[in-house]
């Protein structure tokens, strides 16, 4: 395995990630990873795509240059920085950080298949309740991907 995507949100789920793809590739990291972060506009709805493309591209629009939207491209690199640093601990060196906008699963998949990664990773410790009624992005990354996706603990 050549290129591996790893999303990351600051979340617990996204810490699973980076320590199963430690645990996973012990010893032979692979050649590059990719850390993704998502950053959603319009709430759960948006996110979950109860929001059409039109008004996404609106909310898009409205946040550009933002203080707002500095600011979380800033927490973003923050996490960058941190899972990078404990990926170089374990012997890993081409990591690449990206950062795209919009519905998360769909960037999710659509990253992979831009980056060229042979393995998706993405964190699935949210609660029972919280995946019925905000919806469930690793299961719709792991329906629509076109490639293995490890679901992290």
């Amino acid at each position: 395995m050549k290129r591996v995507l790893i999303a990351v949100d600051g979340s617990k789920g996204s810490q699973a990630c980076i320590e199963a793809c430690v645990r996973l590739f012990a010893g032979r990291p692979p050649p590059t990873v990719i850390l993704l972060h998502v950053l959603g506009f319009g709430g759960p709805a948006a996110v979950d795509g109860m929001s059409n493309d039109a008004e996404l591209a609106e909310l898009r629009e409205a946040m550009e240059g933002s203080p707002e939207l500095e600011a979380r491209k800033a927490k973003a690199e923050a996490m960058f920085a941190a899972a990078r640093a404990h990926f170089e601990e374990h012997g890993y060196r081409d990591l690449h950080a990206v950062i795209k906008s919009g519905r998360a699963a769909e960037e999710i998949v659509d990253a992979a298949a831009e980056h060229g990664a042979e393995l998706i990773v993405v964190g699935n410790t949210r609660s029972l309740i919280n995946k019925l009624m905000l919806g469930d992005v690793a299961h719709q990354v792991a329906k629509k991907a076109a490639v293995p996706v490890l679901l992290a603990r």
